[in-house]
């Protein structure tokens, strides 16, 4: 146990995804980590890669120094390249360096946890070595892991775990985003409202209401004739959400009523990982 029991669902999350990540990679024979995941750039051993590197940063390890390729496509800012140095560092390791080094940085991490003592407002680094609150550190790296835990799975088809600790955790911190997409990069006309129903695993429904300035926000209150209304499956909606996968692909698992020219405009945006 960690000493706040606001962290301690975070904790639980990620020690539940990690696991599932280390019982899903540990078997995989040295080809099965060539394979490419829904996450744009990134294999089998990418994903693993990344998870590492920043499970080492939150321990305190010095990132490499590492010059990065110039014919990466998928790194294209400042972030992607950040996240990239711990991913292409390790790009030619065996299956073996990686699944004791991702032993070996786990069994730190969790041992790091159980024994947190510091408050949650300590302020600690971030995933671009900003400071962020360690509350809000680990909300994330409960996110991170869970999320890329489906990654890997879609990869490896083992599908599972839809409905685990780090499902709703990643359902909250996906929905910050969405009064954004809905109100800013999609424009959704002054006192609207745009509504998203999302069934399977994870239910859910969400509103978002512009005001008359153009802001949005977001709330669990239903709305009478929302301009659009936005309804899919829990698997779609994060899949759109983490941008693994556009729109148009997944056309057949959304419906959309209401507005036409807004329902694609806020899809084609729905995407809020960087």
């Amino acid at each position: 146990m960690t000493v706040h029991p606001s962290l301690q669902p975070y904790a639980d999350a990620w020690t539940h995804s990690i696991e599932a990540i280390s019982e899903l990679v540990l078997p995989l024979p040295e080809g099965e980590w060539n394979r490419a995941t829904p996450c744009p750039g990134w294999s089998v051993r990418d994903v693993v890669s990344h998870i590492i590197g920043i499970e080492c940063e939150q321990l305190g390890d010095p990132r490499p120094i590492h010059t990065l390729p110039r014919d990466l496509r998928h790194v294209v800012d400042e972030f992607t390249r950040y996240m990239e140095v711990q991913v292409d560092v390790r790009r030619h390791h065996t299956a073996p360096e990686m699944t004791s080094e991702l032993e070996y940085t786990v069994i730190r991490r969790a041992r790091q946890l159980r024994g947190e003592k510091r408050d949650p407002a300590t302020m600690v680094r971030g995933p671009l070595g900003e400071q962020v609150t360690l509350e809000q550190a680990l909300r994330l790296r409960a996110y991170d892991v869970w999320v890329h835990e489906q990654d890997l799975r879609a990869a490896l088809g083992a599908p599972g775990n839809w409905d685990a600790p780090g499902a709703f955790i990643a359902r909250d911190v996906l929905l910050e985003g969405l009064a954004k997409v809905v109100a800013k990069r999609a424009g959704a006309p002054a006192n609207s409202a745009v509504v998203l129903d999302v069934h399977g695993p994870v239910e859910f429904m969400r509103t978002v209401r512009v005001d008359a300035q153009g802001r949005g926000t977001l709330d669990m209150a239903p709305s009478l004739g929302p301009a659009v209304t936005l309804t899919m499956d829990w698997e779609t909606y994060v899949r759109l959400a983490a941008g693994r996968v556009r729109p148009r692909v997944v056309a057949d698992r959304v419906k959309a009523e209401g507005d036409p020219a807004l329902a694609e405009a806020i899809l084609t945006h729905f995407a809020v990982t960087p």
